[in-house]
């Protein structure tokens, strides 16, 4: 396959590479802390499991309206710091504060005031974790022009984000743990003061010293005041359709939808294969093994498979690398059913290296082509670019998929008569858990090669873009 060599003009600094990446670490450290501490609203603060369901579903739904609000903001601000920066900072800040506030919870408060507490509060977290989160990805689009420099900053990106998951695991055996807080409750309030501070310093960094495309003399970008608030209502409305009808996005965002939330769908079920199975219900027994599953595979896919996947794109093509690794991802879905034995433990990582190709090599190439496609929109249909539009349906695409995931993953369990309150499973319940677990990530994995088969925007084609658009602004 023929290569074009990156000009010195388009390679980002490691420095700013690095700030992008601790930008991504709080992407995924936020919803990672937010998921586990989700779980002790049950156990230390008495919620209805009900409510507590609400609580997770209802922000979801307000988030998914304002990421593409947010997007659209930031593609049309006017800034002497740019169209992302400014969000950014203030996002990162607000960010911080109100996880922090967010969890400040008494279980001696009454339930409903606790529920409403709590809803009212994620609102305003994810008010500020979106104007912080939105702005970034598109940040990351916008920071070279260069088709194989797109890669390298989201594998660099991807591979600090992965460090979240290295550390999420275990918030679950430190807040469970009497010798480190007097009760769950208690560990909640003070790790999520943790938490919110961590998140609020590395979250400034890449408002800092990360660097967009110059703006400065970008065309047509709308006049974002109170006064306009309703033809920029109908802008946005415009810009979405002109997205929907990006062939090249529609197929990343289906076969992220189905590789994703193929795996969403089963994320718990390992862990309930791990204790009911492994360990015959026995919870004590199972101990840590499913923090140091999570563990392992994190470290794996970021010092191990996203080098691989960043190397394949660079050599064969980004839809080759994705299609390679997303074959590789199956093959490991497949090898748990020998992985996960009863007898012999440690064969549980024996499908990781394999499985974490899937997400591995999702992120890292799919952002990196979506950066590609915000070229292709610029030349279809002209200035302001649009990656804070695309970023925001493209996660509103995987939010809405982890949502339904949710939903269908309460179903399967249902359907294979799992008992959350039997201290042992049936023999027909584990098996048919187990082929779940293999068959569904697998199946959603091989239908996203498919939708990726014909995707044209390759390297060639790209060069071609970059190279129109170049001369349409008149750049040197």
């Amino acid at each position: 396959m023929a290569h074009h060599k990156t000009n010195p003009k388009d390679i980002v600094p490691i420095g700013q590479k690095m700030a992008f990446g601790a930008g991504h670490l709080v992407l995924n450290l936020l919803p990672g802390a937010l998921g586990i501490f989700m779980f002790f609203l049950l156990t230390a603060f008495g919620m209805d499991p009900f409510l507590a369901g609400l609580l997770g579903g209802l922000p979801r739904i307000f988030d998914a309206i304002t990421d593409p609000i947010m997007g659209f903001i930031s593609d049309n601000t006017k800034s002497r710091w740019g169209r992302r920066r400014p969000y950014i900072f203030v996002g990162a800040i607000l960010s911080g504060i109100f996880f922090i506030v967010l969890w400040q919870l008494d279980p001696e408060d009454s339930v409903n005031y606790n529920f409403w507490y709590f809803l009212i509060m994620s609102m305003v977290f994810l008010v500020g974790n979106t104007m912080f989160a939105t702005p970034l990805i598109g940040l990351g689009y916008e920071m070279t022009s260069d088709y194989n420099e797109r890669t390298r900053i989201m594998a660099f990106s991807q591979t600090i984000g992965q460090i979240a998951w290295m550390i999420v695991p275990w918030f679950w055996v430190l807040i469970a743990n009497p010798d480190l807080f007097e009760t769950q409750a208690i560990g909640v309030r003070r790790l999520s003061i943790i938490v919110g501070a961590v998140c609020l310093i590395l979250g400034l960094l890449p408002a800092i010293f990360c660097k967009g495309i110059d703006s400065a003399h970008m065309e047509n970008r709308k006049k974002i005041t109170f006064k306009t608030m309703f033809s920029n209502l109908k802008d946005l409305l415009d810009g979405i359709v002109q997205v929907s009808k990006n062939k090249p996005f529609m197929k990343l965002c289906g076969a992220t939808f189905l590789v994703f939330n193929g795996f969403q769908l089963v994320a718990s079920f390992s862990y309930f294969i791990i204790v009911y199975y492994m360990f015959n219900g026995d919870f004590g027994a199972a101990g840590n093994w499913p923090a140091w599953f999570s563990t392992i595979t994190a470290v794996i896919t970021a010092f191990g498979v996203i080098p691989i996947v960043t190397w394949m794109a660079n050599n064969w093509g980004k839809r080759n690398a994705f299609v390679i690794s997303t074959a590789i991802s199956i093959l490991g879905y497949i090898l748990k059913w020998w992985g996960f034995n009863p007898d012999y433990h440690w064969l549980i990582f024996l499908p990781v290296p394999f499985m974490a190709f899937g997400l591995g090599g999702l992120f890292t190439l799919m952002m990196s082509m979506t950066a590609d496609v915000c070229d292709l929109d610029e030349l279809r249909n002209g200035m302001p670019r649009k990656e804070g539009t695309f970023g925001a349906i493209y996660w509103w695409m995987v939010k809405l998929g982890q949502a339904l995931a949710l939903v269908l993953g309460g179903l399967v369990l249902k359907v294979v008569g799992f008992d959350g309150n039997a201290a042992v499973q049936t023999a027909e319940t584990i098996r048919d858990l187990r082929i779940a677990d293999i068959v569904i990530p697998a199946v959603t994995a091989g239908l996203a090669i498919v939708i990726m088969w014909k995707y044209s925007l390759n390297e060639t084609r790209a060069a071609e873009i970059k190279q129109i658009l170049v001369d349409r602004r008149g750049e040197l």
